[in-house]
């Protein structure tokens, strides 16, 4: 029976405490401290009752918040005393539901160093084991495919533990205690190598040795990840890669490259302090990387034209084993590795769908037989001035929920057609899914609806309107009204949702507005025209267009987002200067086009005025005659950025007009003529990209202190997809600070089409309910 000097308090933990060993450190901290009890998972999160002295219990109460595992974020802890009621040692319960609260699912997390070391073991049973994990590492949302997070809720499912395994399930003092995805040879998953012709090669050591057989040989080889199907090659064989490049329809777009370690990692690349601490954290995204001249491991044809590579580490224990020395001798420094899809398509994540869909692109398939419940692509980011910039968003940080300023109530965000990702929100969480793709197949309109009800599923959220881009066009509007059921859709401006995603992650509560710079390919204005060069003083429930960048006919849509020189002719003409035959672009366009063209403008015909400043960047790429037609979106700009960043702008700068009016517009047209001044002049196109790239630095500092004069904003946002260059970003960002601003750049979601999702969120919620419209 408990004495007077006993107490018993229950504890519901919310936050990321599945998937984690929460419910393993629990038990041991209880143990230690001599506490009574017991403890388990709901779909709310953990719960644990303690019983023994009140010191004890005071004592659990701190180390449960201060203490938790790596892994683990707790958010929040209610305490309740309960009546004392006995006994001794502390148990782990099963796993119960309830009713209202969902927790927080733990994204898929890289091999552990305690993990790797049996992996190089040959005395470990789990030697060269290509699924080992523990508590702390391993796959978790790609897995899970219920809550709470019991094995039984995992596609480990199918797997029973041998007895080995299931001793150390239950042994409190083991690294793999409740470990859910735990394995071993014994009880699988197995691996296997598919070739298209042949019988398949199981076991871990004759599939790995054909696996290697065929990289070394030249091939491409798909391989099953965590989140989906990749295709690799050797980095260093340049007929692979062009090989690779040319089945996948992937154009010039750069490649990224798994390297061994991060010793390779500097052979390759630059990597300062903070992209080295990005490059190990256990997410292990793609870090984009400033390129080293001359080193043999990659070929050119990685990321042709391109200042940047982009570098990741092994992130699973199959990555190690491919890449590592083995048996059949050395593995390779490093290898490409790219989602296994097609240009455009999302990744490939079923075993029979690989057969068929990557049939054309690989020699050979390296698979196993766990299932990958969720697709989630590999994330990438970048490090500008020592912080991290999101370029896309996916694994390893999905499906974590981004905290808002202001509650919302239950909302579908759909986000764009252009690199989609939705999201779903309620309260003060907003949860985003993991990369989807460009909404303009079937297949990717597939993966978007898997993407979004698996959201609300894990979250619980059960959406009580929708929101989408504000364009009449996009696919991913009519796939929010496909998926309405009854249920209103509003629409919300493409730049206004930029600038509200960059406000919700700086925690801005709306009450104060803030300047925002959203710089573009691309957006729907509210006047009709192809918007992109924004200036918005904006709050969540609205925004006023203080200024923009001077309109210029945006000829035959998608034909001059392909054919840079368009742009650039289009820009010359709006500036009034004559297209000679001298002019890059000029010479660029073959005559009866360049006629037709010149119709187009003339009369307006096929013609949208656009204010986009990514056109503007295609169009001085042409200007300087770095590039005239690209593969890839924003190319043209890469390529201008890197001749730029190896050369000094000198003391010639290149300046905007600034045009008074409601709105303000800055007037590209001087800039127009001193690129063609300096052309003329023989300027290289390294210089030129500098002064233009310093030109728009200044245009956005010349705008914001218009802006702090008039209405007293300091605040200034950059956001929009042109904000992913490096160049720009850091020149702007450290102008404005200077000038004592207070800059706001993203840091949990891209400034790419990528965050809009969230922007959508915040600017829906303050739609009436009764009402839904256009903000």
């Amino acid at each position: 029976m408990p004495g007077p000097a006993r107490s018993r308090r229950r504890f519901v933990v919310h936050g990321i405490v599945q998937g984690v060993g929460f419910r393993p450190f629990v038990h041991a901290l209880a143990t230690e401290l001599g506490l009574a009890g017991a403890v388990h998972n709901d779909s709310g999160g953990v719960v644990a009752e303690v019983e023994g002295t009140p010191a004890a219990v005071a004592a659990f109460a701190a180390r449960l918040r201060t203490e938790p595992p790596p892994l683990a974020v707790v958010e929040r802890v209610l305490e309740t005393p309960v009546p004392p009621c006995g006994g001794s040692g502390f148990r782990i319960d099963a796993s119960a539901r309830s009713s209202a609260d969902r927790t927080l699912a733990a994204p898929d997390v890289a091999t552990c160093d305690d993990c790797l070391a049996e992996l190089r073991d040959p005395a470990d049973r789990r030697y060269r084991h290509p699924f080992l994990t523990c508590t702390h590492c391993g796959p978790r949302f790609t897995i899970t495919t219920d809550l709470p997070y019991d094995r039984a809720n995992t596609t480990m499912a199918g797997f029973p533990m041998c007895a080995a395994c299931a001793r150390e399930y239950r042994d409190p003092t083991d690294r793999r205690f409740h470990a859910q995805p735990i394995a071993c040879p014994d009880c699988g998953p197995r691996l296997e190598f598919v070739a298209p012709a042949g019988e398949p090669v199981t076991g871990t050591e004759p599939a790995l040795a054909a696996a290697r057989r065929l990289l070394a040989g030249g091939g491409v080889l798909a391989v099953k990840g965590l989140g989906g199907y990749h295709l690799a090659c050797r980095a260093g064989d340049d007929a692979a890669v062009v090989r690779l490049r040319e089945r996948k329809r992937r154009g010039a777009k750069p490649f990224a490259v798994l390297v061994r370690d991060l010793a390779t990692v500097e052979r390759l690349t630059v990597v300062d302090e903070s992209a080295a601490r990005l490059l190990t954290d256990r997410a292990r995204p793609i870090v984009l990387l400033p390129r080293r001249t001359g080193a043999g491991e990659v070929a050119d044809a990685v990321a042709p034209g391109n200042p940047d590579l982009g570098v990741l580490l092994p992130y699973t224990p199959l990555h190690h084993l491919l890449l590592g020395d083995g048996p059949d001798g050395p593995g390779p420094a490093a290898l490409v590795l790219t989602s296994g899809n097609l240009g455009g398509e999302p990744i490939v994540a079923d075993d029979d769908e690989a057969l068929t869909r990557l049939a054309g692109l690989a020699d050979g398939w390296l698979r196993h037989d766990r299932p990958i419940h969720v697709p989630c692509d590999d994330s990438v980011l970048r490090v500008v001035d020592g912080e991290v910039v999101p370029v896309r968003r996916s694994r390893g940080y999905a499906p974590l929920p981004v905290t808002l300023p202001v509650s919302v109530p239950p909302t579908l965000a759909v986000g764009a057609d252009l690199k989609n990702a939705c999201a779903v929100g309620s309260g003060r969480r907003a949860w985003l899914s993991g990369h989807i793709g460009d909404m303009d197949d079937l297949a990717t309109w597939q993966a978007a609806t898997a993407a979004e009800r698996h959201l609300e599923h894990l979250t619980g959220v059960r959406p009580q309107r929708l929101v989408a881009d504000a364009h009449p066009g996009y696919r991913s509007r009519a796939w929010a009204h496909e998926r309405a059921a009854g249920r209103p859709v509003d629409t919300v401006q493409h730049h206004h949702a930029h600038v509200a995603a960059l406000m919700a992650e700086h925690g801005y509560d709306g009450s104060t507005p803030i300047v925002g710079m959203a710089f573009d390919g691309t957006g729907y204005g509210t006047d009709g025209a192809v918007w992109g060069g924004e200036v918005l003083v904006a709050d969540y429930a609205g925004f006023d267009r203080f200024a923009h960048l001077g309109y210029v006919p945006l000829a035959g849509g998608d034909a001059s987002v392909h054919r840079p020189y368009r742009m650039a002719l289009a820009h010359l003409a709006a500036a009034g200067v004559a297209w000679d035959d001298d002019l890059p672009p000029v010479a660029a366009c073959p005559g009866r086009e360049l006629v037709a063209l010149a119709h187009q403008l003339r009369t307006g015909l096929g013609c949208v005025p656009t204010s986009s400043m990514g056109r503007l960047f295609d169009a001085v790429a042409s200007l300087a005659g770095v590039r005239h037609v690209v593969d890839f979106e924003a190319q043209a700009a890469i390529e201008l950025e890197a001749q730029a960043r190896r050369a000094p702008p000198g003391e010639q700068g290149y300046r905007f007009g600034v045009v008074d009016g409601e709105p303000v517009v800055a007037d590209p047209g001087p800039v127009v003529r001193a690129v063609v001044e300096d052309v003329r002049a023989g300027v290289p196109a390294g210089v030129i990209g500098a002064r233009f790239h310093a030109a728009v630095a200044d245009l956005v500092v010349v705008l914001a202190r218009r802006l702090r004069a008039e209405r007293g904003l300091i605040a200034v946002g950059l956001t929009g997809g042109v904000f992913q260059n490096a160049l720009l970003l850091s020149a702007t960002g450290r102008a404005l600070a200077a000038d004592g601003f207070t800059v706001l750049r993203h840091r949990l979601v891209p400034p790419n089409d990528g965050g809009l999702a969230l922007g959508q969120l915040l600017v829906a919620s303050l739609v009436s309910e009764t009402a839904p419209g256009t903000r």
